[in-house]
């Protein structure tokens, strides 16, 4: 069929070759797809998310540091630390911060909801940030677990319309393996002595969507690190480059230098003197489709 119809042009245009190029545009147009037409798009590089909402967005933290002593699990000591120095740090970016001690899994899930529930029509962004044990794809509150994947479906563009095409940032502060990351070359000194303590277990989970950056503290089967007075390495080096460079840098470029920071830091003290001299390096995964940055609000 289309080349009849390409030979019926060919034929017109052989009398009218004025039209040569009109003729060829209409057969092409009228068979061309929509990934052709995605594909000859051009796509700038360069381009950014769209920051100029009227809020940044609302930021929640969820800060565990005591558990039902059902669970069989250690209290967090430092994690206070890491609550306060994010929440101040999210504030200097124009967040609005709530947090959220020691709650229980149905309070947790039920301040979730609400938050995917509310109006985000005028704000740039969506960031969740939790702190606590992990265990496979879950993370603990006070008296049980919740799975990664039911916290991240809520944001999901069909449930939660007004965060379609914006970023939502998840950070999770907690461990996900059992294994140490052995030093390969000679550490620098840089960690302070005061003693140093793991957060249980495992993540794995990934959400589904465009636009979700995945921050984890610790790569996949391995220990994340926590200072009893200054909070997790992960949480303190974070929050620093976010107060230096939170406002200019792109964020997956700022994750990046924390993973450097974080995996120049080695355990000097601990209670494990099989933990002594090891390492830790953070991941992140990005789904985002367009740079992220936090410029400042005028």
């Amino acid at each position: 069929m289309l080349q009849a119809r390409l030979a019926t042009a060919l034929l017109f245009c052989s009398y009218c070759t004025g039209y040569l190029c009109m003729c060829f545009s209409i057969v092409c147009t009228e068979n061309q797809t929509e990934t052709d037409s995605f594909i000859r798009s051009y796509l700038d590089p360069a381009e950014e998310y769209k920051m100029g909402n009227k809020r940044r967005g609302l930021a929640l933290i969820f800060n565990q540091e005591c558990f039902f002593w059902r669970l069989g699990l250690h209290d967090r000591n430092g994690t206070n630390a890491d609550r306060y120095n994010l929440e101040k740090r999210l504030k200097d970016l124009n967040f609005e911060v709530r947090c959220y001690d020691n709650y229980k899994q149905e309070a947790v899930l039920d301040e979730i909801a609400k938050a995917a529930e509310e109006d985000h029509s005028d704000a740039d962004c969506f960031f969740l940030a939790f702190l606590s044990h992990g265990e496979d794809n879950h993370v603990y509150c006070y008296d049980g677990k919740i799975s990664i994947q039911e916290i991240t479906s809520m944001f999901k563009g069909d449930k939660c319309q007004d965060l379609v095409g914006k970023p939502k940032i998840f950070v999770i502060q907690a461990c996900r393996g059992e294994k140490h990351d052995d030093p390969v070359t000679p550490a620098d000194a840089v960690d302070s002595k005061v003693e140093v303590f793991v957060d249980a277990s495992a993540i794995h989970t990934l959400p589904a969507g465009a636009d979700f950056i995945m921050c984890y503290s610790v790569a996949e089967g391995y220990y994340s690190h926590r200072e009893t007075i200054n909070g997790s390495w992960y949480i303190q080096d974070l929050c620093e480059l976010l107060q230096k460079h939170g406002d200019t840098l792109e964020f997956t470029e700022l994750l990046t230098l924390v993973n450097r920071k974080v995996s120049m830091r080695s355990v000097l003290r601990a209670r494990d003197l099989h933990a002594i001299g090891k390492k830790q390096v953070p991941c992140f995964a990005s789904m985002l489709t367009k740079k992220l940055y936090f410029r400042p609000k005028k």
